[in-house]
């Protein structure tokens, strides 16, 4: 696959953040490698990520029947990981007997202890249930195995209708293809939308579903088409929020016509390109809100509104309410 202008092939530096893969014996292929992908990415847009495969043995077999190894033994976890448990196929549980190896178990213990994000896809649910992990917190996992997890695990909070939940420092997430879906709202976490629609776009996924929030955000709300005259405006919008949009410079990077710009973004967006441009300034405005010492008028100016007064009635008709009585009220 060749890299776009602009994406690096270096190898991680020494102080990246450990991404920590725990796989289990039957291990799903696409569990594994959905999240892996999109750190692989990541890194590649420059985020610092070093990706790290382990295992209580040196060598597993996946439920596909492609041997993986050799695995690298669990480290000593640090506060700075993500340890990421892609869901192998389980037996029945037996009452009383370990689901998965106990070392893993107690390694996971270990590394929640040590301050450690720990996310699940799928059936690796049942990993942080052994480990005592779930008691009294919000999870999910696969629609298939809901009612088995809430039996071995009664005090978990099951939640069946999402696709990925985040409770203090744990994520879970119903698995499959949804395991893609986690490892972007966890980069989205750590980086932002703008990197994270980068590497969405990438990876050919333009609507990264957004779990158990209300709506996605802009840098990728819209995403979902393939044209892509239209990905590169939107992508000149998204890194350029305050300056001014000229629609004839628009259509030549996308190598259109305005009117035809006008007529294909509105077409795959819904949205005119300035209508577009207006939903990343609220967003952004949205964020910079959060910051007390920022007046109206220093957020208007960074988002590229006129003015404080012009920044006001556009928030007004988005959000039915004034900025100020949105920031007087925000938790």
């Amino acid at each position: 696959m060749l890299l776009p202008p602009g994406v690096s092939s270096s190898v991680p530096s020494s102080g990246a953040r450990r991404v920590i893969f725990v796989l289990l014996p039957a291990v799903n292929l696409l569990d594994l490698g959905g999240p892996a992908q999109v750190f692989d990415v990541a890194r590649r847009f420059g985020a610092e990520y070093h990706l790290m495969f382990c295992a209580a043995t040196p060598q597993i077999l996946s439920v596909q029947g492609l041997p993986l190894g050799p695995l690298a033994p669990f480290p000593v976890p640090g506060p700075e990981d993500l340890v990421i448990i892609p869901g192998p196929r389980l037996s029945e549980p037996v009452p009383g007997q370990p689901w998965i190896d106990p070392a893993t178990a107690a390694w996971l213990r270990a590394a929640y202890a040590a301050g450690a994000r720990l996310a699940s896809v799928c059936t690796g649910l049942a990993a942080l249930g052994e480990a005592g992990l779930l008691d009294g917190r919000r999870c999910t996992t696969h629609w298939g195995s809901v009612a088995a997890m809430q039996a071995r695990y009664p005090k978990a909070l099951l939640q069946d209708a999402v696709l990925y939940t985040h409770d203090g420092p744990i994520t879970t997430s119903a698995g499959i293809a949804s395991g893609i879906d986690m490892a972007l709202s966890l980069l989205e976490r750590e980086h932002g939308p703008r990197l994270t629609a980068q590497v969405a776009r990438y990876l050919v996924i333009y609507l990264r579903r957004d779990g158990v929030q209300t709506q996605a955000s802009v840098h990728l709300a819209y995403r979902s088409h393939l044209h892509p005259g239209v990905h590169r405006v939107q992508d000149q919008l998204s890194q350029h929020v305050a300056e001014k949009a000229r629609l004839d410079r628009l259509a030549a990077l996308a190598n259109m016509s305005p009117r035809g710009l006008t007529r294909a973004f509105k077409q795959h967006t819904g949205l005119t390109p300035l209508a577009y441009q207006q939903e990343l300034r609220l967003e952004l405005a949205a964020q910079l809100m959060a910051d007390p010492h920022l007046t109206l008028e220093a957020i208007a100016g960074t988002c590229g509104f006129d003015d404080a007064r012009h920044f006001r009635r556009l928030w007004h008709a988005r959000h039915g309410l004034p900025p100020s009585t949105a920031r007087s009220t925000a938790p």
